[in-house]
């Protein structure tokens, strides 16, 4: 049997069972809930090592916070409020004289069945498990593709589960880039893919194929501003500790600064002096991560090359000035590039590593400017305390979501959507946004008792037809 008519049989297994049980109760979304805790405690620390050997490094205080952690409060928050979203949502009936009538309109939220789940490297627990609160709440099973690029995470995963679920209920598969095509080409009732743009095409239109709905929770260049009237020292703290983090490898790590005009040699002694205090050393400290392989480490490098070699000014913060020529893993100091030209790759791809471009303007209006000439981004930083200044960069920029006065920091809002918009992502989890998009909304209307009503628009049409027209075609 081949990998495909594996998880083709599984799959099938998977929504036979969904059929044949019916949606699954409260009770039971709360339990698979309650596994996936368990097994997270349990693993926590196993979980922690087998990252930081996937990675090369990684800190362990990271992973903990990050992957167990986080995935625990997404799946926490989703538990907690199952039995409010499931309740029914009554609606108004229209034409009203319908409700007057005693017509009857509501709506309730079906599982979908089987939902697939893609999840990438980055993040490789949290980005598994914290999806799977809007899934399970919604009463859907789930197959699962984490990375090949932490295969002994993957592993792991795959072991959790096997513990806690049976395959009809949850089913991991590991494996390659061929797994992973085979895995999007499956009737799923709805696929969520979380990873890289240029890979989500191939996955939309694999998913095509059957009309599988998609989620696609993907990236881009995160923009971040820092106002005239910030609080400096605080921003560029806030916006180095959320690019060093995980070593930039977040899909919503900020991917370019904007300073004020005469504050850019502020921000560079600013982010020197930061990088300092969280990470004396880098070859060797324990909290600084690794890149995750060569390939990721060779594209960053090129990156750095290139506005090297094409006259950008280039700082790396190095604080012990160490050689990284030597070095067992894929580290990559903190690198800044100063008003880099826009043809450079850095401006042009996503950067997902420790380089951070500093954009230089004079008027706000500058950055609103840039920021709409570019793919709507996934995430958009700003640092200031001018309320119209906010508004206007509010109302005239779309991106995923925003964190105001420092970064990252919307995604772990696990009680409002998460997602991006255009290149950035489609749909979206968390919260009751999350709930509903691994739901069908399924309108139930009930009609009136009242046929007398109902028959003024049937065969044949009267005057009474011709005046109830009248009073519904009207401003």
């Amino acid at each position: 049997m081949t990998d495909f008519d594996r998880m083709k049989e599984i799959l099938e297994k998977q929504k036979q069972k969904h059929i044949n049980d019916g949606p699954l109760p409260v009770s039971t979304r709360k339990d698979w809930i309650d596994r996936c805790i368990s097994s997270l405690i349990k693993y926590q620390n196993e979980i922690a090592d087998t990252i930081s050997e996937d990675f090369g490094h990684r800190s362990k205080e990271s992973s903990l916070l990050s992957d167990v952690a986080g995935s625990i409060t997404s799946l926490k928050m989703a538990k907690e409020n199952i039995d409010k979203w499931v309740k029914p949502e009554k609606r108004k009936v229209s034409p009203s004289i319908l409700g007057y009538l005693g017509a009857k309109l509501k709506i309730e939220y079906q599982p979908l069945g089987t939902v697939g789940v893609i999840s990438p490297w980055n993040f490789p627990v949290t980005l598994t498990f914290g999806p799977l609160g809007s899934i399970f709440a919604a009463g859907n099973r789930a197959m699962i593709k984490p990375s090949e690029f932490t295969p002994k995470t993957s592993e792991l995963m795959k072991k959790m589960f096997s513990e806690e679920f049976s395959e009809d209920e949850v089913a991991v598969f590991t494996g390659g880039p061929d797994i992973g095509e085979a895995f999007s080409s499956l009737p799923f009732d709805h696929l969520l893919f979380t990873g890289a743009t240029s890979i989500a095409k191939h996955v939309m239109r694999a998913a095509s194929e059957n009309l599988v709905p998609v989620t696609l929770e993907l990236g881009g260049k995160s923009p971040v501003i820092i106002s005239d009237n910030s609080n400096f020292e605080v921003s560029v703290n806030r916006i180095m500790a959320g690019k060093t983090l995980n070593a930039g490898q977040i899909c919503l790590a900020p991917d370019y600064v904007f300073v004020p005009e005469g504050k850019k040699d502020n921000f560079v002694s600013q982010s020197k002096e930061i990088v300092s205090k969280m990470y004396p050393t880098l070859k060797e400290n324990p909290d600084y991560t690794s890149v995750i392989n060569q390939r990721h480490y060779d594209r960053l490098k090129g990156y750095i090359d290139e506005a090297q070699d094409k006259g950008a000014e280039v700082i790396e913060i190095n604080p012990s000035d160490e050689d990284f020529d030597q070095q067992p893993n894929h580290k990559i100091p903190p690198t800044l590039i100063v008003n880099p030209d826009e043809d450079l790759s850095v401006m042009k791809e996503e950067i997902f590593g420790p380089v951070l471009p500093i954009k230089t303007y004079s008027d706000i209006s500058e950055t609103i400017n840039y920021i709409n000439s570019k793919d709507r981004p996934l995430g958009l930083y700003y640092f200031g305390e001018d309320a119209k200044e906010l508004d206007d960069i509010l109302k005239n920029t779309t991106s995923g979501g925003v964190t105001i006065n420092d970064v990252v920091f919307h995604v772990a809002q696990d009680n409002a959507p998460f997602g991006g918009v255009g290149p950035s992502g489609t749909g979206s989890y968390h919260g009751i946004e999350g709930f509903k998009n691994f739901s069908h909304a399924k309108t139930i209307y009930t009609q009136t008792k009242f046929d007398g009503l109902i028959n003024i628009f049937r065969p044949p049409y009267g005057s009474k037809a011709k005046n109830a027209l009248k009073m519904q075609i009207k401003p």
